[in-house]
């Protein structure tokens, strides 16, 4: 698996060494994550969107109403800007200066193009479904043609992206570390609750395994 190259816009110059060019890395990020932020980028910005996506190979879906300015502009040819977070945990040091978040990231840039082949447009839309629900896909009715018409359908490529983490205990000044102050990290992680039934759900329709063992990859 080839590293990305960095560039003048995906070169981390703030502690470059909590950085990575690695693809692997990149890629587990987008594939847990469930939201991305979605910008345009250069004199076009700052307009940012959260939404839902996914990752297939070396591309990334976008997607959501035709009406959509944001995605009209990228579709139109004007640079995005994605980005994902993973927070993993709350860094607590013993000064207020060095508190901090441990925490995944990834930036995308690059120029997005419409999926116009009904046949992409509706695998583009099952990945993100399938990203979100892992087995929700072929439990659901599919889009009908109004449904597809109305929806702005986008592939991103991967070849522009940078990751950035944080990981382990706080960083405190060595004339800090003798103060009687509790420090250390509290971890976090997204965890699913038990379904909860729509209430004018027909009796007799099981929950699906898929809900009552949710999960994110990586978790």
């Amino acid at each position: 698996m080839q590293p990305l190259t960095p560039t003048e816009r995906t070169a981390l110059r703030r502690v470059p060494e909590r950085g990575s060019f690695e693809r692997e890395r990149l890629e587990e990020i987008l594939d847990e994550a469930l939201v991305c932020h979605v910008g345009l980028a250069g004199e076009h910005g700052p307009v940012v969107i959260p939404m839902s996506y996914a990752r297939a190979g070396d591309r990334l879906y976008l997607h959501g109403s035709s009406a959509s300015r944001l995605l009209r502009s990228l579709r139109d040819g004007v640079e995005a800007c994605v980005t994902v977070t993973l927070l993993d945990g709350l860094v607590l040091a013993r000064s207020a200066f060095h508190h901090s978040v441990n925490y995944r990231s990834a930036v995308v840039f690059g120029t997005a193009r419409e999926l116009t082949d009904a046949a992409e447009k509706l695998a583009a839309l099952r990945a993100i479904v399938e990203h979100v629900v892992p087995g929700r896909w072929s439990d659901t009715r599919g889009p009908s043609a109004k449904e597809l018409a109305r929806t702005l359908v986008l592939a991103l490529p991967l070849d522009e992206a940078s990751v950035k983490l944080r990981t382990g205990p706080p960083v405190d000044d060595e004339e800090d570390r003798e103060l009687d102050h509790w420090a250390g990290v509290i971890p976090l992680r997204l965890e699913a609750a038990e379904p909860v039934r729509d209430p004018e759900l027909r009796d007799g329709i099981p929950c699906p395994a898929y809900a009552t063992r949710y999960g994110r990859p990586g978790a």
